[in-house]
């Protein structure tokens, strides 16, 4: 029997009360040190941490977190490392193999797995009981997501949500209320009350939207839905489509059985990518994927996108009109949102094991975490740091109760999938879903080949 596609998690309903009264030489063994017991005791002699993240819109709250720690902790000087997504992971897999990897670095928890099962990160659970930290400050679930039976590699950070981010002036000039966002839905025949609005926000040269039948496709001046460059495993894109659908990837967390050759994901993710191939409601793959969703949505080049929580800052401050955010629309099976979170992994092969375990603690405390959330961008695990958030964003004039609505739901959110061999995973599924996109192949021609070539990793 396949896993229970939907995930709910008793953090969904710890959330309610919260957020209610608020509104991630060769490589060292597995048997390098491990703990406390294996390594020596912080010396108080100065020490440089080298600390990797991606996310640059993160990057300010965080650097403030190092000038705090660095005042309480004189003998440790923080080196913040910050790249983009795309160069991140294979820069942090080279600093592996050669043994210069930082000695600490954010981490996903898509990547967890792997890291575990090649002995590349300390499990800080000894740490945790000699400190007597409790995971028990963290909003519900979210800390055992960082553990793996007796071993812990991580505390959470923050959670995500992924919603609907719209242009309000193009969505009033279409005629459209955001009311429609409350229950909208979508289908992969016809696409539902959501694809009727993007076909009439979508416009050609001529004036003429999405539903005229004198509508030209091949010269559109406004799209009425961005959607993204590929992704294998579709966070922000697609994923949100195939789950409301009734797919999901596999068995669940630490699994080894894919399901990408579901009939449910294939018309899904068909969908999607006929949205410009068949319809010319989205911009081309070759725009996407060159120039970013996000780019284009702050050119005035389309009306909507879905993107995650930790970007509503980021489009806040880089368009020059009004946005707004919306829920997802409601799907067969429902309206679903991926539910996601980042934690901060030791480096197996630190120098500063204890040095670098004072750095993991306090990036997820509240004193750090509150003040990330007041920076507005993302919601933090602890709850006074999402207060903080809920506060900031309130003050920049940005609702955002998309987001915390869709976490509030118990049936509304699914986890990121978690298992081994996710670097292969990409490396199998970024080709396909690129031809798909493309409209070189079509998902029922190609995602049941690569579903294959998937499991076997497993075999």
């Amino acid at each position: 029997m396949k896993f229970n596609r939907l995930l709910p998690l008793t953090l969904t309903f710890l959330l309610i009360a919260g957020l209610a009264l608020s509104a991630c030489t060769s490589a060292p063994s597995q048997e390098a040190a491990t703990g406390p017991e294996a390594a020596p005791a912080a010396s108080g002699e100065q020490v440089t941490l080298r600390y990797a993240l991606w996310d640059a819109n993160q990057l300010p709250p965080y650097e403030a977190c190092a000038e705090k720690f660095m005042e309480l902790n004189p003998n440790i000087a923080i080196k913040i490392e910050q790249s983009g997504w795309g160069d991140y992971w294979p820069d942090l897999q080279t600093g592996f193999v050669a043994g210069t990897a930082p000695d600490v670095f954010t981490n996903n928890i898509s990547k967890l797995p792997e890291f575990v099962s090649k002995g590349q990160v300390i499990d800080i659970q000894p740490w945790v009981e000699r400190d007597g930290v409790s995971v028990d400050q963290y909003i519900g679930d979210l800390a055992d997501l960082w553990a793996k039976e007796s071993a812990r590699y991580g505390f959470p950070k923050d959670w995500d949500t992924v919603a609907v981010f719209y242009n309000k002036a193009m969505l009033e000039e279409a005629g459209i209320d955001p009311a429609v966002m409350e229950d909208w839905t979508w289908n992969p025949q016809d696409g539902g009350t959501f694809e009727e609005a993007v076909a009439k926000l979508t416009l050609d040269a001529n004036g003429n939207n999405g539903l005229s039948p004198d509508f030209d496709p091949d010269n559109v001046v406004q799209y009425g839905f961005i959607t993204e460059n590929s992704s294998a495993d579709g966070h922000t894109q697609w994923s949100h489509w195939g789950v409301s659908n009734g797919w999901y990837y596999n068995d669940g967390p630490w699994s080894d059985h894919y399901y990408y050759d579901d009939p449910a994901f294939i018309e899904a993710i068909q969908w999607y990518a006929d949205l410009h191939l068949e319809k010319g409601y989205s911009p081309p793959f070759e725009d996407t994927s060159s120039l970013g969703k996000s780019a284009l949505f702050a050119a005035g080049r389309g009306a909507m996108t879905t993107d995650g929580s930790w970007m509503i800052n980021w489009y806040a401050e880089n368009t020059d009109f009004e946005i707004g955010f919306g829920k997802l629309p409601i799907g067969p099976e429902g309206r679903k949102s991926m539910f996601n979170g980042i934690s901060d992994t030791i480096w197996v092969g630190t120098e500063h094991p204890d040095e670098a375990w004072e750095w993991v603690k306090y990036l997820a405390s509240s004193d750090c975490l509150d003040s990330v959330g007041a920076s507005a961008v993302v919601f933090p695990s602890i709850q006074s740091g999402v207060d903080a958030a809920l506060a900031a964003f309130e003050a920049k004039g940005l609702d955002v109760s998309a987001f915390t609505e869709e976490a509030l739901d118990p049936e509304g959110t699914f986890l990121y999938p978690v298992t081994d061999h996710a670097s292969e995973i990409v490396a199998i599924m970024t080709p396909v879903l690129d031809s798909i996109m493309l409209g070189t192949a079509t998902a029922a021609d190609v995602l049941p080949e690569a579903n294959a070539k998937i499991n076997a990793l497993f075999d």
